[in-house]
């Protein structure tokens, strides 16, 4: 392959891979929902990490490899190889581990390309969502289910008042301690909150129409590298505090951004 492959030849390779992951990780589920008591923890004793998250990351960069060898990778579970060829993947083998542990389905298999630091092709497996969500820089932004594919696009809102906010809450407590006043200042001014338990889901779902807005503090590239693009090919806003892959992220219709920022002081 090419050491300058288009953004559609990087989608095929990360659904490829996020596909594969996702099967490993949906067969070996009972076994880790049975010794959930059991698994490691990595930024703090709340932050669990099975080992269907190594095996995945493990799979994902094996499968990426066979067709990318000389390409960077950045994953959640430690895997950190600098690129030789300008491209890198961003990888979440399981993000929402605590959902997928607890038998939830709110969780996903995350892979995304990005060429010179800047996003260019992500893709996004759902398998207890039955859906697959993936997106190109300039082509668009897709998902796939049993309806077949549909091609996402949000629509503009100016009503804060009418405004369904996603968030989480990040395993390391002084990044609980940043988003807590920042929630404090929102929720009396939005419709409601909403903490499902995976970044790249919420983000996502503002691409979906399924939330209005998502803020968080305590994200990392992994989690929000192909779900942003997807957000962001379906004509929604973000802010990073002109952080790009920084620990903070806004995303939301057209619309509320300006609103938001004042509220959150993401000014």
């Amino acid at each position: 392959m090419s050491q300058s492959p288009s953004a559609q030849e990087l989608l095929a390779i990360a659904r490829t891979a996020a596909t594969q992951a996702a099967k490993l990780v949906v067969s070996g589920r009972s076994e880790v929902i049975a010794q959930k008591s059991e698994v490691s923890t990595k930024t703090s004793v709340t932050d669990p990490v099975t080992e269907m998250d190594r095996a995945a990351e493990a799979l994902i960069v094996k499968t990426i490899k066979l067709t990318r060898p000389d390409d960077g990778f950045i994953g959640e579970e430690g895997s950190e190889i600098v690129s030789k060829t300008g491209i890198s993947w961003a990888i979440d083998p399981i993000d929402g581990t605590v959902n997928y542990m607890y038998g939830l389905p709110v969780w996903a298999v995350s892979v995304a390309a990005l060429k010179d630091g800047q996003s260019i092709a992500g893709c996004l497996v759902a398998p207890d969502l039955s859906k697959i969500y993936y997106a190109t820089a300039g082509g668009g932004s897709f998902v796939e289910d049993n309806n077949g594919v549909t091609q996402l696009k949000t629509s503009p809102s100016t009503d804060l008042g009418q405004c369904l906010l996603a968030t989480g809450f990040a395993y390391r407590k002084e990044r609980r301690a940043e988003i807590a006043p920042v929630i404090a200042a929102v929720l009396p001014q939005v419709r409601d909150l909403r903490r499902m338990g995976a970044a790249s889901i919420d983000i996502t779902s503002v691409a979906t129409g399924g939330v209005d807005a998502y803020v968080e503090s305590g994200v990392r590239i992994w989690d929000y590298a192909a779900a942003l693009l997807i957000a962001i090919e379906a004509g929604a806003e973000f802010n990073h505090r002109n952080q790009p892959w920084g620990e903070w992220l806004l995303v939301c219709r057209p619309g509320l951004k300006d609103q938001l920022e004042e509220i959150t002081n993401l000014l």
